[in-house]
């Protein structure tokens, strides 16, 4: 039978990695400890933003745990960049890791709807639409609105 994440071939994906970055892991000296730490934590990341993601009915839910499971993916890059400068693992075989943490990336980006805004319907709070660009819209020729208890009178 098998859980609906299961079938997913990006948490398949995540699963193995875990798991080679757990043999790793273990052959780290303890100058790598808090490199290692953070990436057990960050592999794991992935595997399971996908599976709670993965069980969430709001689109905008799913959404939420697949980018979180990609910005770990990113992470365990970042960690695998800092164990190579650090002597702690491999650079060719890091970078043949790093191709499957950009395919999960981009498996992720697809399945979390990458590139998607959040935007509210100007029809719900009348026809025009707001101004939400950072400028003042300061008008010199405007008056000052007075405070309600302002004292200056």
């Amino acid at each position: 039978m098998g859980l609906g994440h299961e079938k997913l071939d990006v948490y398949r994906l995540a699963i193995g990695y875990v798991a080679w970055v757990y043999g790793k892991a273990r052959m780290l000296t303890a100058i790598h400890r808090p490199a290692r730490d953070q990436w057990l934590r960050a592999s794991q990341s992935i595997a399971l933003n996908i599976a709670e993601g993965n069980g969430k009915t709001s689109m905008a839910d799913r959404r939420r745990y697949f980018e979180i499971a990609r910005a770990s993916a990113l992470e365990c890059a970042a960690i695998q960049d800092v164990l190579v400068v650090s002597n702690g693992l491999n650079h060719n075989e890091s970078l043949e890791r790093k191709s499957e943490l950009d395919r999960i990336a981009a498996m992720l980006s697809r399945l979390g709807g990458r590139g998607y805004s959040v935007k509210e319907d100007h029809a719900a709070y009348g026809d025009e639409p707001s101004d939400f660009d950072s400028d003042s819209d300061f008008n010199p020729d405007e008056t000052k609105p007075q405070r309600a208890n302002s004292t200056d009178d």
